[in-house]
Formats: structure tokens, sequence, C-alpha cells
């Protein structure tokens, strides 16, 4: 596998922690990113053994969950799960901010901001990724231009989710602006003509030009890792192993030229 690419444990969507170890080992799979839902299912020492006896590295842990921004009451408890998990494995923590609730754009980046100093400002690790205008319920930071600006403010790092951001105007000066903001990069494709969310494809079977965007990010000196993060209908319908499988040889293709 290409040294730069990683696999999700998002992309086995439905898939339990144990089912993704042996999946990604018949796989030749070395490099992937965690969920912070299955592992907190399987237990971290399990996942520190498994993770430790396959040989595994981990590129980050996503699915991380949220509080709520407006009750600040909540903040504690996601805290010491964010702080848990980065302990576990010492990898990058991919998060969204979450829903504004009661707050307005401005006042939910600056209660995120007061939420995640105590970790950022403590040696973890975080990298906050921009998210479909269709999923609120997420993250209010629906632009990339956004999300780098949040982050430069809370003193963090960006996560690029290309299927959320491709089609934005200025996406190649957004990317320069970030410059060494950049974390990590979630890949995908995604087929014009979709009504749904998330319908993700395997790259190349979509619209989306990764081609163009992966000269971009280089020209913007990205060196991290670039992970496949499969979901949606399309993924379910092919399979898992099949999916993956024909993903790393598409993006390894991408990735040489």
């Amino acid at each position: 596998m290409h040294p730069r690419l990683s696999v999700s444990a998002v992309s086995s969507w439905q898939q339990s922690f144990a089912d993704d170890i042996a999946m990604w080992d018949r796989l030749g799979v070395d490099h992937v990113g965690l969920s912070l839902r299955k592992c907190e299912a399987a237990g971290w020492s399990v996942v520190v053994d498994a993770v430790r006896a396959q040989g595994l590295r981990v590129s980050n842990i996503v699915e991380c969950g949220w509080c709520a921004l407006d009750e600040p009451s909540t903040w504690d408890a996601q805290r010491s799960r964010l702080r848990e998990a980065f302990d576990a494995v010492g990898a990058l923590l991919v998060v969204t901010t979450g829903p504004m609730g009661t707050l307005s754009w401005d006042e939910g980046a600056d209660a995120f901001g007061a939420f995640i100093a105590p970790l950022a400002g403590n040696g973890v690790q975080v990298a906050v990724e921009n998210t479909s205008p269709l999923r609120l319920d997420l993250s209010f930071v629906t632009t990339l231009r956004d999300t780098v600006d949040l982050a430069r403010a809370s003193g963090i790092g960006v996560c690029v989710e290309v299927n959320s951001c491709w089609a934005e105007r200025g996406l190649e000066a957004t990317l320069r602006t970030a410059g060494p903001r950049l974390a990590h990069v979630q890949l995908n494709d995604w087929k014009l003509g979709s009504l749904c969310t998330p319908d993700r494809c395997v790259p190349g079977d979509g619209d989306i030009p990764l081609a163009r965007i992966l000269g971009a990010l280089d020209s913007a000196g990205y060196a991290g890792t670039f992970e496949l993060e499969l979901v949606g209908p399309q993924i379910e319908a092919e399979g898992y192993e099949a999916a993956i499988a024909r993903a790393i040889a598409a993006t390894e293709s991408l990735l040489a030229g």
C-alpha cells in the first residue's frame, strides 16, 4: 500500500472493530483510521493490543461525536472521551464541531474554541473537518474556507473532506491559505445526480476532479495522509471489502501520477 494512503474504519460502517481488523489483514492494509464509536464498543485495551499485534499505523481517529456547544456543562465529558482516545493510540483526532444549538455562527465558533482549548493546549493533536451543508447536525462549518478560519482561531489543524468542498469557489487559494494547518485529507468520489447524503463512491467512479485537487494539495505543501472514507448506499451495495480494494488500487494510481 502507498505509504501516504490510509483506510478509514468508516469505510466499513456497519462492521465491528474485530471485523475491520480481519478485513484489513486480508487486504494487506497496514495504515488505518479508527472509529471512536467502534473502539469504545470493543474496549481500548482490545484495540491497542490488536493494533500492536497487527503492526498497524493509525493515521487518525474519527466518529468522535460532539457535545452541546450551547451547554458548557456537557463539555468535560466529551473532552475526557477525546483525551482517552488520544492517550490510547496517540493519533490525530478528526472532529466536527457539532450543531450550533441556540448560538449564532460566531458564538458557536467562540464556544468551539473554548471547548477545544484545554485539549489543543495540552498536547492533543486535533483537526476539524468541513462538512456538507446538509449535515448541520454534525457541524456548522460547511465550507473549507470557514473551516480554515475556525481552525486558525482555535489553534488546531484542518481536515479536508474532499467530498464536501470540491466544488467550492477558490478552493486552490483556500488550500494555500491553510498551508501548514493542513493535517489530514479524506478522499472519496461522488456522482453528479445523486440526491442523498452520504452517497460516496470509489475514486474514479464519480465526477470529482481528484487529480486536480491532489495537485492543489501538493502545491499547498500538504505532505500528510490521504485517507479513504467511503460511506453510503453504493458502498453498501458493492460490499466493503470489494469497494475498499478497488479504492486502494485507484488511489494508488492517482498518487503515483
